[in-house]
């Protein structure tokens, strides 16, 4: 017996609220310092994408039909218990309080829930067209089946107070309290798309929305009232749902996740951890390769034709799958899942694997389905039979290979191919959903094929921490995993930078390289040829690092110069303990390669273009206890507030930042050197010299930061590392006319990154905002290759994590190198196809 405070927000139809209400008391009840369980009638996938931004925590379906009345209350105590206890649960409910399987009496309806969980129901009315006459609807509900306990009402889109009063009085004479009225504007605004709301993933405002609606009811709603109804609740005789366990060392299944793969059942991936395998997510629409040492991949549903652009041009990806599903890795596609297989998808190419194309219908395909295995396959033997659900405005042609997939009893559908010739079908994709605890025996078949399947790889992982869950994947993107020459026969490794973008091509004009200099100014030149006669003895750092203190102020305990910001980061990489460290992506590339050197792994944040590659300190994972993160950021050019920076500061955490671009900021705003010790605790800042002063090949920088980190790295610096020209160039740079000459030179830097952003905006691109020496823009396929062929160079982007061969990197320089630029640009857009007229959900995360 457990007892659970718990209630079913039901609806006499669809569209009355209940979604409003529901995300708004889980919002509202976590605000209130609750602990929510959230759950949903029925298969629906995208409302619970919304509870789970509302409570923090995975929403579990309630479906009768697709798993069974006996396992309803189970799996719903899961969602209660797991991963921690909850307060309260809300479960939402699905069309109306009845409404349920067709020509089945309401089997699988709210109405059947609740019952089966012994839940009291709260009741939304949409009033907007009724006043009296709602008091005889609610009592009608209420009393239509004794198992089914109504316990308040919430009125939805009242049209004004007087109105509101009357309904009230209506309801409450039939005895059944109003808790709550929401006015006509209350409710949550949230896009709608062919298949219902647009997934809370994909929206970029979806927190803020919902932060709002919990506000808006906590307003509107009695929440003490709500919370004393669902404590009204008994104790529910049922044990928990646990996964079966299998006792086995864990092998990796690649779980297909992201904007445009969103649709997957709690229980999936709980299933297969159980079962000896490891659920790792990868976005097919940003992450160049299948993670590391996959050795099975599930691809579950979404809506892949609203992210074509990013998936179609995700070639190396594409190209990966394919060769590893012909390979014969275990492959469990549904709905999404089967369009990104096919050959193509509204004529855009998919992996391929499938021959079949795939295209938008006008007619809605939707309904439970009984299916049975037509061949032996990776999901059981022929003759298996499961239940699942379809929800689909596409259509394959052929609808079904020569060996399908299922058996409806309206016929076959989908494919089960078996490309590598094992002797059962090692592909099994179809539309049809499936819930995996309802029908234990797929799960364990194909957790089964998985054991039996050598890795993809068995590379070094490398986990993105990104939306979605840990996510082991490769560091390096996929041109620089496979270490292929590109047209212009360059090799582009892990330690690809901007001088490798015109090494093969000095004739290019050189916006690839971001040092603002080609020479050293003439009197930095004269005092490091001053200083040749002093060669012959070895080199002392403490004039420079003295002079670097007094420059920012700090105590010289605080400095260490180092020959540039590579060997800060490889000494840091040795010096600096931590189990498990990150970096926020995309970022200079260094910090990555200096951690692999070292023979540690590095966990990664990915920042998004749609969020405009901006840190939100709660996305870092809490356990990372060394972050690396740019400011501003190469090659974003974002810069990050100082106060969110500091916000990622934790017990047990060094927080490493990359200021190589912040002398190029005009009164270097929010770095975080300063002369406080207690704001540089837990800290090192890393600075770079070579970029403002034309000075790359000497090598010049320095590290500040918390004294006690400056010692540990200091000792694991060789004797002598930093040269004296560079120790030269250290003091020269310190003095009042250099900071003079740098503070000038930062401003003519954003006067001529406006002139290159408001150009590259007029032409319909939309450059990243910032403020580094550098724009970032997205410009399409082959614009880089084909400036090459216009005499300029600029910086190839698919080496950095989260961009594609889409982005470019231009270096600003004087106007009239810029303008001469744009013509050439202009003449290759011309040639080339591009996103001038993106929508944000067409741009790659």
């Amino acid at each position: 017996m457990v007892t659970q405070p718990r209630l079913v927000v039901a609806a006499a139809a669809s569209g009355q609220g209940k979604t409003t209400v529901s995300v708004g008391l889980m919002g509202a009840l976590r605000a209130h310092g609750q602990a929510v369980a959230p759950a949903k009638c029925g298969p629906d996938y995208i409302d619970p994408g919304y509870h789970e931004l509302a409570t923090g925590r995975p929403s579990r379906n309630l479906d009768p039909w697709l798993t069974s009345p006996e396992l309803v209350a189970p799996l719903f105590l899961r969602g209660c218990l797991h991963p921690t206890p909850a307060d309260v649960a809300v479960i939402e409910g699905v069309m109306g309080l009845f409404d349920g399987r067709l020509g089945a009496d309401g089997f699988a309806s709210t109405a059947h829930v609740a019952a089966l969980t012994d839940s009291p129901v709260l009741l939304v009315v949409d009033i907007s067209s009724a006043a009296r006459t709602v008091g005889a609807l609610v009592r009608g509900l209420a009393t239509h089946d004794p198992a089914v306990r109504v316990a308040g009402v919430v009125l939805n889109k009242a049209g004004s107070d007087r109105h509101a009063a009357e309904v009230r009085r209506a309801v409450e004479q039939q005895g059944y309290p109003v808790l709550g009225v929401l006015p006509r504007d209350a409710g949550i605004s949230a896009p709608s798309r062919h298949l219902g709301l647009v997934p809370a993933s994909e929206r970029h405002d979806a927190q803020a929305s919902l932060d709002r609606l919990a506000e808006q009811t906590a307003r509107h709603i009695d929440i003490d009232a709500v919370f004393e109804i669902a404590c009204t609740a008994k104790q529910l005789d049922a044990e928990p749902w646990a996964p079966p366990v299998v006792d086995r060392p864990a092998r990796r299944v690649a779980v297909a996740g992201g904007r445009a793969f969103t649709f997957h059942y709690a229980e999936t991936a709980e299933m297969l951890a159980a079962a000896g395998c490891e659920p790792v997510r990868f976005d097919p629409a940003t992450d160049r390769e299948l993670p590391s040492g996959t050795t099975g991949l599930y691809l579950g549903g979404g809506f892949p034709e609203a992210h074509l652009g990013a998936l179609a041009t995700n070639t190396p990806l594409l190209t990966q799958v394919r060769d590893a599903v012909s390979s014969g890795l275990p492959t469990v596609a549904e709905c999404a899942g089967l369009l990104y297989l096919c050959e193509s998808l509204d004529g855009r190419p998919m992996v391929g694997v499938l021959p079949a194309r795939a295209a938008m219908q006008p007619r809605l395909t939707l309904g439970y389905r009984d299916a049975t295995l037509t061949v032996d396959s990776l999901l059981g033997p022929a003759g298996t039979t499961a239940r699942g659900h379809e929800f689909h405005r596409t259509r394959t042609d052929p609808g079904h290979g020569t060996a399908a997939a299922w058996h409806f009893p309206s016929g076959p559908e989908g494919f089960a191919l078996d490309p590598a010739r094992t002797g059962r079908a090692t592909v099994h994709a179809s539309y049809l959903h499936t819930h995996w605890a309802g029908a234990p025996q797929l799960a364990a078949a194909f957790a089964d094929a998985v054991h039996e399947f050598a890795p993809v790889a068995d590379a070094r992982p490398m986990r993105d921490v990104s939306a979605g869950g840990p996510r082991p994947v490769d560091p390096r993107p996929a041109a620089d995993a496979l270490e292929l020459p590109d047209a212009h026969g360059a090799h582009h490794g892990d330690a690809h930078h901007g001088d490798d973008d015109i090494r093969d091509r000095p004739d290019l004009v050189d916006l690839a390289v971001n040092v603002r200099l080609p020479a050293p100014p003439a009197w930095l030149a004269g005092e490091l040829a001053d200083g040749i006669a002093g060669l012959g003895a070895y080199p002392d750092a403490t004039a420079a690092r003295d002079a670097i203190a007094r420059r920012h102020g700090v105590d010289p305990s605080m400095v260490l110069p180092t020959a540039g910001g590579a060997e800060a980061f490889t000494l840091i990489a040795r010096a600096i303990e931590g189990r498990t460290p990150l970096i926020v992506e995309p970022q200079f590339t260094e910090p990555a390669q200096a951690l692999a050197a070292a023979g540690r792994t590095a966990d990664r944040l990915v920042l998004r273009a749609e969020h405009g590659f901006v840190l939100d300190p709660a996305a870092v994972d809490p356990a990372a206890d060394l972050v690396f993160v740019g400011n501003p950021t190469n090659p974003t050019g974002v810069l990050h507030p100082r106060a969110t920076l500091h916000a990622l500061r934790r017990r047990g955490r060094v927080l490493v930042i990359d200021e190589a671009f912040a002398d190029a900021v005009p009164g270097e705003t929010e770095s975080c050197i300063s002369p406080d010790p207690e704001q540089l605790q837990s800290m090192l800042v890393v600075r770079s010299l070579t970029k403002t002063w034309g000075v790359a090949g000497l090598r010049a920088g320095y590290v500040i930061g918390d004294p006690q980190l400056i010692e540990l790295v200091r000792r694991q610096q060789p004797h002598w590392s930093v040269s004296s020209p560079a120790l030269t160039v250290m003091l020269a740079t310190t003095s009042d006319r250099a900071l003079r000459e740098s503070a000038q030179a930062a401003r003519d830097l954003t006067s001529a990154r406006e002139h290159l952003v408001g150009a590259l905006e007029r032409r319909g691109l939309r450059p990243v905002p910032g403020v580094a020496p550098f724009v970032l823009v997205e410009v399409g396929e082959g614009v880089r290759e084909a400036l090459r062929h216009s005499s300029f160079a600029v910086r190839r982007c698919d080496t950095f994590a989260g961009l594609s061969d889409r982005w470019i990197r231009i270096a600003v320089r004087d106007p009239h190198t810029i303008d001469t630029f744009l013509r050439a640009l202009d003449e290759t857009l011309a040639r080339t196809s591009r996103p001038a007229a993106a929508t944000p959900e067409e741009v790659p995360a």
